[in-house]
């Protein structure tokens, strides 16, 4: 079976995977661009937005994992869109025409409204499910190749609490929010599941993976 992934969700050192106050005008809240730092200094996010340069290395390598492997993608209703959202019909999304997955991707909303299709091979799906049934849906759509939870903070905890998650990369970047979302609360124990292993970078971030037990490398 196609396992179910988690690459370059990045939180805060008090836990933090987003801000308080998200709106149209700040995806992340307080947080801004802060938590992604790291990423966006990447010889992959250079390529990846049409640009050139950017920095190899540690940072670069796990930030490539993202895609290969992946056939669909799940996230929540606050990584597709604003609050409120669902109320503007035109809305297509963060990411312009062409969105960065080129899979199908399921969006978690007690709002559904008719699929989307984007340019390069991304359809949006809107879906009133459970994580189990999400991920069903997402399995059927990517052919037997891996999905990929793609946030926010409440869909990974979601899906952790419903002991879904084979493989969680997490990037703990050294600031303090004091507010917003946190990715661990009410997940005590959860670490029990997975081997675990923590890799520090120059950039100042760490690489923690969670691998479930029974998953082969």
């Amino acid at each position: 079976m196609s396992l179910a992934r988690v690459h370059n969700f990045s939180i805060s050192l008090d836990g933090y995977g987003t801000g308080e106050g998200l709106s149209r005008e700040a995806p992340f809240g307080h947080a801004g661009e802060r938590l992604h730092q790291w990423m966006f200094a990447t010889r992959w996010w250079h390529e990846l937005t049409g640009g050139s340069g950017g920095q190899g290395g540690l940072d670069d390598t796990f930030a490539r994992r993202f895609a290969p492997g992946i056939g669909a993608e799940i996230m929540g209703a606050g990584k597709f869109g604003y609050p409120g959202w669902h109320d503007d019909p035109e809305w297509k999304g963060w990411w312009g025409p062409n969105p960065p997955f080129h899979t199908p991707a399921f969006v978690l909303t007690r709002h559904p409204r008719p699929s989307l299709a984007m340019e390069g091979g991304t359809t949006f799906h809107f879906l009133d499910a459970s994580p189990a049934e999400a991920l069903e849906r997402a399995r059927e759509a990517a052919g037997g190749q891996d999905v990929r939870i793609g946030g926010g903070p409440t869909v990974v905890r979601d899906f952790l609490a419903a002991r879904l998650i084979d493989h969680l990369h997490v990037v703990v970047v050294p600031l303090l929010l004091g507010r917003g979302v946190r990715l661990w609360d009410g997940l005590e124990g959860v670490e029990e599941d997975y081997t675990i292993e923590a890799v520090s970078s120059p950039s100042g971030v760490t690489h923690l993976t969670f691998t479930r037990a029974d998953v082969a490398p």
